[in-house]
């Protein structure tokens, strides 16, 4: 990895060249999407089953999209005991975490003759997209979980998953399983922009549905961000992405690792290390070029460090923070001593990983908040996803006649100000009754 002395000119351009990398949609990919997503709104199931049998799996029909129940106690029997264990485990520990996210409805009467408050409620519908993952070679597991787990718990009475089966028309036992764990009501095997626009306008086989979550390729992303408005939607998310801030009690290895954990999901994906420590910077540029070596996706690994990587020298941990602040990391790992002294410094990230044995794959599979996270400098404005993503928070208002009268001339007077008569009129007969 390089290694770049902050601030110069060089580094400044590096930084810059990640920040400003984008999610990279351009004008064939947006029309490409959106004609699919026409076609799916306009014809249906016709529409959908065409892209299934040309993209995913030229062997299914609309009747076979449905995952059966005998499908899934099939996938059940075909997962051993330990990833069994291992997935209950996860379920409890996301759940533990997310139920603490449950927002409550309030009323206040502290103003004489008001009564004020919040519904919150469910959406009733949502939908979650889960990657089948090269061709069902690498079922993502996690998603089903991130997805739908928040759903449950917020009370949504229809969750809808859809998911690329592979060109067999199978889709992976593991993903069908946890699937079942957490509850998900009905699946689909559909992929891509199609599953999208399925779930945004509704088929005659796939309900509608009111928010859409969970990752995807650039065409799901895509898809997503036209149909957002018509549906709600988690996040735009881009490549993936992480920072170090290190000083100079890290173990090198370890963060050579946790930079290499995200750079081999994606050429576009960042890995950034910042340390006002020279030693570890040496150390770490050498043990990520060892480990590159040993892994199964060393190209793309390779291209996203020579690209969106680099090792950044500070004067100090302040300067990293900063650099922490202004990039706005979806994955954050301080990897100092006593990390949690330096949480106010934080002001923009998706999430935080605090300490040497608090890597990033621990968020992904099993610690509790979710993985699903906002990415390409989006976290200066945006969270992780979570229970309010499927909960509508709903105003209550009555007043009193003395409530009425004591706000009615203010309430005139403003909406003259706009220009809206009949605004200030509504209030004006109110007024006139009774006196």
């Amino acid at each position: 990895m390089k290694i770049l002395d902050y601030p110069s000119a060089t580094a400044l351009n590096q930084l810059s060249a990640i920040i400003n990398r984008g999610i990279g949609f351009n004008s064939d990919d947006y029309d490409n999407v959106k004609r699919i997503l026409d076609d799916v709104h306009k014809n249906g199931d016709d529409a959908l089953i065409k892209y299934v049998c040309q993209f995913d799996s030229p062997d299914l029909t609309i009747t076979s999209l449905k995952v059966t129940d005998n499908e899934l106690e099939t996938a059940d029997s075909f997962v051993d005991d330990a990833f069994r264990q291992s997935l209950e485990k996860a379920v409890f520990q996301i759940k533990s975490f997310h139920q603490r996210q449950l927002p409550n409805s309030w009323i206040t009467t502290e103003r004489s003759g008001t009564f004020l408050g919040q519904l919150a409620r469910p959406v009733d519908a949502a939908g979650v997209y889960v990657p089948g993952g090269q061709g069902g070679t690498t079922p993502l597991v996690s998603s089903v979980l991130m997805g739908v787990i928040p759903a449950k718990i917020a009370g949504v009475k229809q969750i809808t998953m859809v998911t690329p089966a592979g060109k067999d028309g199978v889709i992976s036992p593991h993903l069908l399983a946890a699937a079942r764990l957490v509850g998900v009501d009905t699946i689909y095997k559909v992929g891509s922009a199609w599953a999208i626009g399925a779930l945004a306008y509704g088929t005659e086989i796939i309900p509608k549905v009111d928010v859409i979550v969970g990752p995807g390729n650039i065409y799901v992303t895509l898809a997503k961000k036209i149909v957002s408005g018509t549906v709600g939607i988690d996040m735009i998310a881009g490549p993936s992405e992480i920072m170090v801030i290190a000083d100079q009690t890290a173990n090198p290895a370890f963060i050579a690792a946790d930079l290499l954990s995200q750079a081999e999901h994606d050429t576009l994906a960042s890995a950034i290390l910042a340390t006002p420590s020279s030693k570890i910077a040496e150390k770490v540029s050498l043990a990520v070029d060892e480990q590159l070596q040993h892994l199964c996706r060393r190209d793309i690994a390779t291209q996203s460090i020579e690209n969106y990587g680099a090792i950044l020298v500070t004067p100090d941990l302040a300067t990293a923070f900063d650099i922490a602040n202004r990039i706005a990391p979806e994955h954050l790992e301080l990897q100092i001593q006593n990390p949690i002294d330096y949480l106010g410094e934080i002001r923009n990230a998706g999430a935080v990983f605090l300490g040497s044995y608090t890597p990033e794959p621990v968020g992904d599979y099993i610690a509790g908040p979710n993985h699903v996270l906002p990415t390409a400098g989006a976290a200066r404005f945006s969270s992780a996803l979570s229970v309010d993503n499927f909960i509508k928070k709903i105003s209550l208002i009555r007043y009193s006649r003395e409530a009425f009268d004591r706000d009615a001339d203010d309430i005139i007077r403003l909406a003259e100000v706009e220009g809206l008569g009949a605004h200030s009129d509504s209030v004006k007969i109110r007024q006139n009754i009774g006196k």
